[in-house]
């Protein structure tokens, strides 16, 4: 009589092989966790040509044959093995990751996100991220592969292929075909530790590997099974089994007495319900997964067909940034270079007039600060950050600057091209009696900020008529004796046939990270000139600069979705500095 287990082994290992025979040439987008749903297209719907006519039975085990399989798909049986990872870098462990994918490169990819429980963003992950290591044990049963190395697209997906820089072209094809081709998957189980520990943990590179491997212990070592789970007070035993840990702090289970340390349990494959890893080892079969791929880069395949470049950048850019598939073509309408107005002339020996200004004073014997009242517009480009800095010779004279894109996007063009009727622009500020918004910077008898928000006020979310962003700003001052008032302008221009999906005040700078303004006008000019120097040794700046907060806001391809308009700002005072905070929108266009 048949064995009802060794039947039920049999029918799981031939459907999941099946699948993942029929993964092999589909399309994939690497952002996401390596699973068989993700595979673009219809099973079967290869983006490289197979030759399914010479076909051979395959036999897998004495009991188990697949029919029908192409020559040009290899099939290998695997061998069990235990890897360990010591503590490691964020990039190195991406890099680990990505190697095993046969993916170069340390950008983070959907595997690597997904087991660590990372956002996705990078440049804060890393930011976060102190080290990371992993301990497990992998039971590859099967691996199927493409025998051919020298991939041949089809020819509708060569001819999908956007010739020019056409966002929502380059979006459609990514979205439809991927990033990458499948060119092998492993099926079997994995059980595994992934330990990440955040950039405030005490623990030493030794102690965490000390950690990582009492860890391990308790993990692998049945005899220890239970007196970990009391160790590591995981009130649900299910935590050591799961398959997903959804990235949540209230559900990671995180070891006791270790602080800004996070343990997470992963399973792949085999029985859910087993706790014992000895016992769950025995379920592989019973229940087998995919547990990895290998890819090669679609671009890869693509020769040197017009239209290469545009889809590569925008493949490098999408694998980088990550923003919602469904943001795509916004996110890549966005990817224009981004400049600061106003321009600085780099001309050696330039030195422009010192204007008259009006000033503030903070104490009675403390330097002023002079305020440039220049207006700075920037037309019918859209303006993606601002910026407050010090300029002039002795590096005391307020100005503020405009981050915004070098051209405008291509999405904006049919509602706000220089041939469209937009109306005059409206210049809009604080209303000067209304001291309700008025804060001292230092002391309350010496210059005051308005802190008054400045948005247009027409403006509304699902407003139909259009919305209004910010193409403008300046500085001014009311004078009031030693109580002078600084306060801020903006420039607003009409977008037609846009509504406002959504808004954010951001109090936080720019999220690259690495950002830092050296010197007041670091992005516009590298001079300086003697008497820049002289100011410098004399004390000045730095007693100015601690009054003003020279950080840039502003929203880049690194603040998912990637496509953020200023449409509004305001004034205020910190820990007694002046600084400038932000309001972003996202546009329905």
């Amino acid at each position: 009589m048949e064995n009802p287990a060794t039947t039920s082994s049999s029918a799981a290992l031939a459907t999941t092989l099946c699948n993942a025979i029929q993964a092999l040439g589909r399309g994939f987008d690497v952002t996401s966790d390596v699973r068989l749903l993700y595979c673009k297209g219809a099973p079967g719907s290869r983006l490289v040509h197979l030759d399914e006519n010479n076909t051979r039975d395959l036999l897998i085990t004495d009991d188990l044959v697949l029919p029908n399989v192409s020559f040009d798909i290899e099939l290998f049986s695997g061998k069990g093995k235990m890897e360990t990872r010591a503590a490691c870098s964020f990039h190195e462990m991406a890099e680990h990751f990505n190697k095993k994918s046969g993916i170069s490169g340390r950008i983070p990819l959907g595997c690597f996100n997904s087991m660590f429980n990372f956002t996705g963003s990078w440049q804060i992950d890393a930011t976060n991220t102190k080290s990371l290591a992993m301990v497990g044990h992998f039971i590859p049963l099967f691996t199927v592969k493409l025998a051919k190395t020298d991939l041949i697209l089809h020819d509708d997906i060569k001819r999908s292929v956007p010739q020019t820089w056409d966002p929502a072209s380059l979006a459609s094809f990514i979205e439809n075909f991927g990033t990458h081709v499948i060119t092998s998957a492993t099926i079997g189980g994995r059980d595994v530790v992934y330990v990440k520990q955040h950039q405030s943990s005490p623990l030493s590179a030794m102690e965490f590997n000390q950690y990582l491997k009492e860890i391990s212990n308790q993990r692998f070592d049945l005899e220890n099974q239970h007196s970990a789970l009391a160790k590591y007070k995981v009130e649900d035993p299910s935590y050591f089994n799961s398959r997903e840990i959804h990235p949540h702090l209230s559900t990671v289970p995180s070891i006791s007495g270790k602080e800004d340390v996070t343990v997470i349990f992963r399973r792949r494959g085999g029985d859910d319900l087993v706790q014992s890893h000895a016992k769950w080892l025995e379920t592989v079969n019973l229940a087998p997964d995919v547990i990895s791929m290998t890819f090669s880069p679609l671009v890869s395949l693509l020769g040197e067909m017009p239209g290469i470049k545009h889809l590569a950048r925008a493949i490098d850019l999408y694998l980088e940034y990550k923003p919602p598939i469904e943001e795509l073509q916004y996110f890549l309408e966005f990817q224009i270079a981004r400049v600061w107005a106003p321009e600085i002339s780099n001309v050696p020996g330039y030195q422009r007039k010192e204007p008259v200004c009006p000033s503030l004073q903070f104490s009675l014997m403390g330097p002023k600060l002079y305020i440039s009242t220049d207006q700075i517009t920037v037309g019918r480009k859209p303006v993606t950050g601002l910026r407050l800095c010090l300029e002039g010779s002795k590096q005391n004279r307020l100005t503020i600057h405009l981050q915004h894109l070098a051209s405008l996007p291509k999405i904006l063009q049919p509602h706000w091209d220089s041939h469209m009727a937009i109306g005059a622009p409206k210049w809009q500020g604080p209303e000067e009696q209304d001291s309700r918004w008025f804060e001292p910077i230092k002391w309350k008898n010496f210059s005051h900020v308005s802190t008054a928000p400045i948005e247009h006020t027409e403006t509304c979310i699902g407003d139909l008529s259009g919305v209004h962003i910010v193409t403008g700003a300046q500085l001014g001052v009311w004078d009031f004796g030693a109580k002078s008032v600084l306060y801020l302008k903006l420039l607003f221009s009409k977008v037609p046939g846009c509504t406002i999906r959504r808004s954010v005040w951001d109090h936080s700078p720019s999220n690259t990270l690495a950002q830092k303004v050296d010197s007041p006008s670091s992005s516009s000019s590298s001079e300086s000139s003697s008497d820049d120097k002289k100011a410098d040794s004399s004390g000045q700046t730095g007693k100015l600069a601690k009054i003003v907060d020279l950080t840039e806001m502003s929203k880049g391809p690194q603040d998912v979705p990637g496509h953020w308009l200023v449409t509004g700002a305001k004034l205020g005072v910190e820990k007694g500095k002046i600084v400038l905070r932000v309001k972003y929108s996202l546009l329905n266009y």
